[in-house]
C-alpha cells in the first residue's frame, strides 16, 4: 500500500493485517496477472512496484522477469516487512508516493491496486509516468468507484444508520480518486507511442457472505473501523454490517456468494 492514510488532511493512522489481506491472495493476484499478460516489454532491465504490499504482486513480477533489478516500494512498514520474507533479491523500499522520487528511470513503472489510495490523480499520473525509461511502460490498475454505489457500500450505509449515532463518518470509505478512462488517456497520450485502457468486472466466488465481510475488513473499511470509539462500538457495527451483507449477496449453489468487484486497467508505451 502506498499510504496510511489516502487523505492527508485527517490524521488518521492505522496499520495493515497482512494475514488478513491475504487471505484472498488468489482473488487479489488475478487482475495483477491479466495486467502484467498484456505487458509488450521483452525484458526490462528495471523495474518498480509501487504500493507492493507483502510482496505477492512483486513475486509475479519476478516470475515473468527473473533476471530484473527490481524495487518494491510501500508505505506501510508492517507490509515490506511480510514482503522482506518473500524475496532477499528485491529493494525492499519504504516511501510514501505523495513525496517519494527514484533515483533513476525505470523500464517498467507498475502498481496493482495501490493508487486508488493516493489523491489527485491529475498530478499523480504525469509523476509516474517521468519516472518511464525511453521504451517502457507504465502499467497500473485499481478498483473502480461504481454508480450507484455497489451491494457492500449500501449494506455498509444501512449498518451504521442502525448502529446509532456513535459511528464514524462514512469519508473515504468509497474512494473517488479514480478517474476515467478518457481522463488517463488524456494525461498519457500526449506523449505515449500507444495507450491501452480497459475494465473489467471480477465475479469471484467466495465461499460465504462472512468473506465479502473478511474482504472489505482487510482494506476498505481499515480505516473506518479504526474511527469507531471502541471495541464494543467496532463488534456492534461489525454485527450489523454482517446481517447487512446477508441481505444483499444472496446465497448460491453451496453456500457460496458471487462477489462482483470492478476494475480499470491503463497501460502507456514511451
Amino acid at each position: 500500500m502506498l499510504s496510511n492514510s489516502p487523505n492527508p488532511r485527517r490524521a488518521t493512522v492505522t496499520t495493515w493485517d497482512t494475514k488478513l489481506y491475504l487471505t484472498f491472495e488468489e482473488e487479489r493476484n488475478q487482475p495483477c496477472r491479466d495486467l502484467l499478460a498484456r505487458i509488450r516489454i521483452s525484458a526490462p532491465a528495471r523495474i518498480v512496484d509501487l504500493g507492493c504490499g507483502p510482496g505477492n504482486s512483486t513475486a509475479i513480477l519476478r516470475a515473468r522477469w527473473e533476471d530484473a533489478d527490481l524495487t518494491g516500494v510501500d508505505s506501510a512498514p508492517e507490509m515490506l516487512a511480510s514482503a522482506r520474507q518473500t524475496a532477499s533479491d528485491v529493494h525492499w523500499t519504504l516511501g510514501d508516493l505523495r513525496s517519494w522520487t527514484p533515483a533513476g528511470a525505470y523500464d517498467l513503472v507498475f502498481s496493482n491496486a495501490a493508487l486508488q489510495w493516493v489523491p489527485e490523480h491529475a498530478g499523480l499520473i504525469p509523476r509516474l509516468w517521468s519516472w518511464v525509461a525511453p521504451g517502457g511502460a507504465l502499467a497500473f490498475q485499481v478498483p473502480v468507484r461504481t454508480t450507484p454505489p455497489a451491494a457492500w457500500v449500501r449494506a455498509l450505509e444501512r449498518a451504521r444508520a442502525r448502529s446509532g449515532g456513535d459511528t464514524a463518518p462514512l469519508e473515504n470509505v468509497e474512494r473517488s480518486e479514480v478517474l476515467s478512462p478518457a481522463e488517463y488517456f488524456e494525461l498519457l497520450a500526449p506523449t505515449a507511442a500507444r495507450v491501452d485502457l480497459w475494465d473489467t468486472e471480477y465475479d469471484h466466488v467466495l465461499p460465504g457472505p462472512d468473506a465479502i465481510v473478511e474482504w472489505t475488513r482487510g482494506t476498505a473499511l481499515r480505516e473506518y473501523l479504526a474511527r469507531l470509539a471502541d471495541d464494543a462500538t467496532r463488534t456492534r457495527f461489525l454485527s450489523a454490517y454482517r446481517e447487512e451483507i446477508r441481505r444483499e449477496y444472496p446465497l448460491r449453489h453451496g453456500g457460496r456468494v458471487v462477489f462482483p468487484f470492478d476494475r480499470r486497467f491503463v497501460l502507456a508505451y514511451r
